[in-house]
């Protein structure tokens, strides 16, 4: 095998096409071979890389929500930020979106954690890096993933108008300079983590805020229920 990662979706192999070309993406290639070849296990699983995108066409994106490392525990990261498959006990950042969302909405807090319905809805759930090594957290952060997930940012600015951008924590609201904000909202907010949520994400109301934008642009809200 020559290439661990999976097909993506034609909307974005055409976006993207300069970016597959560039020498940073064959050395992530080259670096996942290795940890293959090293018996490393990979999270996501190598067929969920691209979920968020297959889920989500380029076209089809009106709101933006990054993260920033998939979940490295077993079962849990599937290829959306924040989300994990049914039947996996919900992490703890999870826990305090729902809350939010019950708040702001009134969602009935679903008893799972897959959050591929908001993705079918025009969601992007983007982790700015796309694998992580089994328990080591941000072990893959330099290998370029970094770079490519900026680069999706800045060409769904760039390529499209009224997006929403939903920037949670330091890491997220950094990306920001990514992003042109006379085509774009961008709504930003401490991470959902424990160790911050109460600095300010619970009672952010970014669920309602992101619906009536979305209306306000003649679009359908998103049923946030699960």
């Amino acid at each position: 095998m020559t290439n661990l990662l999976p097909p993506i979706g034609p909307s974005w192999q055409n976006a993207l096409q300069q970016e597959f070309n560039q020498p940073y993406f064959a050395d992530i290639q080259d670096f996942l071979l290795k940890e293959d070849a090293e018996n490393q296990t990979i999270y996501p699983p190598r067929e969920h890389i691209y979920n968020a995108f297959n889920l989500t066409p380029f076209d089809k994106v009106i709101v933006v929500i990054l993260g920033q490392d998939p979940y490295h525990g077993p079962n849990q990261a599937h290829g959306l930020c924040f989300s994990v498959p049914h039947h996996v006990k919900l992490p703890p950042s999870l826990v305090n979106i729902y809350k939010e969302l019950k708040s702001d909405v009134g969602m009935k807090i679903p008893p799972h954690g897959n959050l591929e319905a908001w993705g079918t809805q025009g969601v992007l759930l983007l982790n700015a890096m796309l694998t992580v090594r089994a328990g080591q957290p941000a072990s893959h952060s330099q290998i370029g993933w970094g770079r490519f997930t900026d680069a999706i940012i800045s060409t769904l600015s760039r390529e499209r108008e009224g997006l929403v951008f939903l920037l949670w924590g330091k890491f997220a609201i950094e990306k920001s300079a990514l992003i042109d904000e006379s085509k774009h909202h961008i709504l930003t907010a401490p991470h959902p983590s424990p160790l911050s949520a109460h600095k300010g994400f619970l009672g952010c109301k970014h669920f309602s805020k992101t619906n009536e934008i979305l209306t306000q642009r003649g679009l359908e809200p998103i049923n946030w229920q699960l």
